[in-house]
């Protein structure tokens, strides 16, 4: 069973958002993606400044079993990435709602939120 934390929002295509109350957001992808995914050997962040685009791709994880895209889950422009995710990308497996954040998007409209999934609606979606 996937840990689906009921403070966070979720995309359908697997990542995670905390709202961080000042018009960013901490986006990651989820415990059932890492799982998924497998050991992850290699994470290609965004650059700081990048404009996002909800719903289009903005990162790469790569793992022993395969590479792939993570989506924007909203609109906005990159303020910080972990970069501690360069030397240590097995964090997405080991601690994938604490450590493993990719990065922090300041929102371009902070009602994307609400067309995102809560903990329960992500957990049906995944069963």
């Amino acid at each position: 069973m996937s840990n689906i934390p009921s403070n966070l929002k979720y995309a359908d295509s697997h990542e995670w958002v905390r709202d961080n109350g000042d018009g960013t957001v901490t986006v990651g992808i989820t415990d059932h993606a890492q799982d998924l995914l497998g050991d992850v050997v290699y994470i290609e962040l965004p650059d700081v400044g990048a404009e996002t685009t909800a719903s289009e791709q903005f990162s790469l994880v790569e793992s022993v079993k395969a590479a792939s895209d993570i989506y924007a889950p909203v609109s906005g422009e990159v303020v910080e990435v972990n970069e501690a995710l360069d030397d240590s990308p097995e964090l997405v497996n080991e601690s994938p709602f604490e450590d493993a954040w990719i990065a922090k998007i300041k929102l371009n409209d902070p009602a994307e939120l609400d067309k995102l999934l809560d903990a329960a609606a992500y957990a049906t979606s995944i069963e």
